[in-house]
């Protein structure tokens, strides 16, 4: 196994992404403005990070199979990486120094924009670790699930996740709440693994209202996955 530290990430942050990240109807001189200060604001202190580790899949069942030697219960993730051997396990973040960005508490509306503005950087470090893994692992088309993303694969395995690479927060400054969620708030953690064709957790949850949706539900997918298909 190796594990490698990803600390010197560039940043992207253009206005007009971070714009589109608000959903607002109507964008007016002085949002835009507020936005691009708070970008400007951002930029010089922002320290995305990623830790990853490529480690092996053995010890498969129906519904677990162990990664790097840890052990891991869900059914769809089983299915996917069914011929799959090498993955990579990963946790990635906008960097707690973001959230050390003074915004007076009574301004609702800045705390919303630096809120996109943190996710236009988490999208920026996601971006990144993908196309690093895939040029230097010498890899095709690669697909992540993430623990939470659906219920089959529980946010209580962030646990099981996290020690795969020690003390994340050391790392990276990432941890784990007693409630298994991240902070800082705007980390990703999951595993990357390679696929012939794109897997996005989205395609099997039915939820109908979700602002974080990235593809439609598929029904007919969801069944194959029941089937184990």
């Amino acid at each position: 196994m190796a594990m490698e530290l990803l600390n010197s990430i560039p940043v992207s942050l253009e206005l007009e992404k971070v714009l589109r990240g608000l959903h607002l109807r109507n964008v007016s001189k002085y949002v835009e403005g507020t936005v691009q200060e708070l970008i400007q604001t951002v930029r010089p202190v922002a320290k995305p990070k990623a830790i990853y580790e490529v480690s092996y899949v053995d010890n498969r069942t129906e519904d677990s199979l162990c990664i790097g030697g840890v052990k891991f219960t869900s059914h769809v993730l089983s299915v996917n990486l069914d011929k799959v051997e090498r993955v990579f396990p990963f946790v990635a973040t906008c960097g707690k120094e973001l959230d050390e960005v003074a915004i007076p508490s009574d301004d609702f509306m800045k705390s919303y924009y630096l809120d996109a503005i943190k996710e236009a950087v988490l999208d920026s470090v996601r971006s990144y670790l993908k196309n690093y893994l895939t040029r230097n692992y010498a890899l095709g088309q690669i697909s992540h699930m993430s623990p939470g993303s659906l219920a089959d694969w529980p946010i209580t395995q962030q646990e099981q996740l996290f020690s795969i690479f020690g003390h994340v927060e050391d790392s990276i400054g990432v941890k784990l709440t007693e409630n298994f969620l991240m902070v800082p708030l705007k980390s990703l953690s999951g595993i990357y693994f390679p696929t012939q064709i794109e897997f996005v957790s989205c395609q099997l949850c039915p939820r109908e209202v979700c602002s974080e949706r990235k593809a439609p539900y598929d029904p007919g997918l969801a069944q194959k996955y029941r089937e184990n298909v």
